[in-house]
């Protein structure tokens, strides 16, 4: 039986907040059918009728499909590194497995191709998604930084290099084996390659 659905909320100036319930109804849903169905097969339709309430409502908050599934695989700032400053090896390590702890749910795992796809066109869409994770690149680019003061890192190195091979590193992976593990032997044997280079 399928649920009531929300009562059209309006906007704060038409005299009534939103409805902060229908905000979770429609991230719940998005995510049920990115496992389910797909990012392809994704319509604002389909999040709307999930969710038990309107297009319009759906619209309302965000302009595109891709917004709402990047906000529904993304619900949250990843949590920047915890631990003690003081070993790069440790630190690339922990790097990777903060990474590969983003992009292994389920959620969003079936999002990646298609968001993606979507940020490469759409630059409002990129930095949107980017932001997301400024707080984590912040702190990496800070070990870096550290690392070099301690000669423990060559000074030519560039921290969003280092960004890019860990989320690269990471993205291509679940792209080429979306059914593969990232375990903890993935992580430190990629950590080792970041660390230790592949030559004698």
């Amino acid at each position: 039986m399928k649920a009531d659905p929300y009562p059209e909320d309006k906007t704060p100036g038409a005299g009534r907040p939103r409805d902060p319930r229908i905000d979770a109804a429609i991230l719940a849903a998005t995510a049920d059918l990115l496992v389910e169905i797909g990012y392809a097969n994704i319509t604002m339709a389909a999040i709307a009728e999930r969710a038990g309430t309107t297009k319009t409502a759906v619209y309302r908050r965000w302009s595109s499909k891709a917004e709402i599934v990047h906000e529904a695989a993304f619900p949250a700032t990843p949590t920047a590194l915890q631990m003690p400053a003081g070993d790069i090896a440790a630190d690339v390590q922990a790097m990777l497995a903060a990474t590969r702890d983003v992009f292994v749910s389920p959620v969003v795992r079936a999002a990646l191709p298609g968001l993606i796809a979507d940020m490469a066109v759409d630059a409002e869409l990129n930095a949107t998604v980017m932001a997301r994770f400024a707080e984590l690149f912040g702190v990496i680019r800070r070990r870096v930084a550290d690392a070099v003061e301690r000669g423990e890192v060559h000074a030519d190195i560039d921290p969003d290099r280092l960004v890019e091979v860990i989320g690269g590193t990471t993205m291509i992976r679940l792209l080429l084996s979306p059914e593969g593990d990232l375990d903890d032997t993935w992580v430190e044997q990629t950590a080792a390659i970041v660390v230790h280079g592949v030559q004698k």
